[in-house]
């Protein structure tokens, strides 16, 4: 058993989910306030003695840069308050889109964002759901991934559909989809996609049998939503009975919402690494909160027990 205090902070960006995780795990949420000039810096400050105590600090890092920089600054200020152990609970880890040179002269920004975890001073990363397993290389800390069809595979089974089929919208999610897809007892459905340019689908079009079957498309994140629900407006026409989502991350940057609810997708099964907006008709969701998993992850880090057992899942 661990010998030092463990203690779970919030930043903004993700307080509602470190509250419930929090609450999950039995304690209460560490004391961090947010101190902002007129010019737009911050300055976060922890308003408790956390010396010698192995901290998580709890920040998702979607766009915009302020998000990953509170994290960064928050983590400093952990080290300089003398911490016994940093852990940066990263729910969505952003930038993971760019994880290599895909054409000259662009950066690795999920190689660059991995450096600075490591700089500020964290000791160890859980995230869920990396855009691609790769990423985990680019830290010299360690990395617990975990993923979400921890609470997606009972959620899928729970409905009892007949004729299941699991989708992927692109080649790069194939090996995720074909996970779900044996872990199911489903066929694998595949959509080859061409981009136009960064957000835009051009053409698309599916390998395998579609007529009849109630459909599960299966991908890390929704952004601006093109390419997802292209794809069920696509798989509609080809005449399946039904087309759902299953979604770790909710950007929802640009039309998504609308493009959702104006698609023929019957529902959006998501959750709560990234709160949705409350300005928009959200009825097609389904939100599944990741605050019992990620307790369950961080006590067992705390208590430096095992979690490839319970959390890494693969083909059946």
């Amino acid at each position: 058993m661990a010998i030092h205090k463990l203690k779970i902070f919030a930043c903004t960006g993700s307080h509602a989910l470190a509250e419930k995780i929090a609450k999950s795990y039995g304690v209460e949420l560490g004391d961090l306030k947010l101190s902002m000039f007129s010019d737009g810096e911050f300055q976060p400050a922890f308003e408790e003695s956390i010396r010698g105590c192995t901290v998580f600090i709890v920040q998702s890092t979607p766009p915009p840069a302020e998000n990953l920089m509170e994290l960064l600054l928050t983590i400093d200020a952990a080290r300089r308050a003398s911490a016994h152990m940093v852990v940066a609970v990263m729910p969505y880890f952003g930038w993971a889109r760019q994880d290599r040179k895909d054409r000259p002269r662009v950066p690795i920004g999920a190689k660059l964002a991995a450096n600075l975890l490591a700089a500020a001073g964290a000791d160890r990363v859980i995230t869920m759901d990396l855009h691609a397993d790769q990423i985990q290389g680019f830290f010299d800390i360690p990395v617990d991934h975990i993923y979400a069809s921890r609470i997606f595979v009972p959620y899928v089974q729970q409905m009892g559909l007949e004729n299941l089929s699991v989708a992927t919208p692109d080649i790069g999610g194939s090996k995720r989809a074909n996970s779900y897809a044996s872990y199911l007892d489903a066929p694998l459905i595949i959509c080859h996609k061409h981009r136009d340019r960064p957000n835009v689908v051009g053409t698309m079009r599916a390998i395998g049998d579609v007529e009849d079957r109630n459909i599960l498309l299966l991908d890390d994140m929704i952004d601006t939503a093109g390419t997802i629900t292209k794809a069920a407006d696509m798989f509609m026409e080809m005449g399946a009975r039904s087309v759902r989502a299953c979604v770790t991350h909710p950007l929802l940057s640009g039309p998504a919402y609308e493009r959702i609810n104006e698609s023929k997708l019957t529902e959006v099964i998501t959750t709560d690494t990234i709160p949705l907006r409350t300005d928009k008709d959200t009825s097609k969701f389904t939100v599944l909160s990741i605050a019992d998993v990620m307790a369950d992850v961080i006590e067992r880090v705390h208590n430096y027990r095992e979690i490839s057992s319970q959390f890494l899942f693969g083909k059946k």
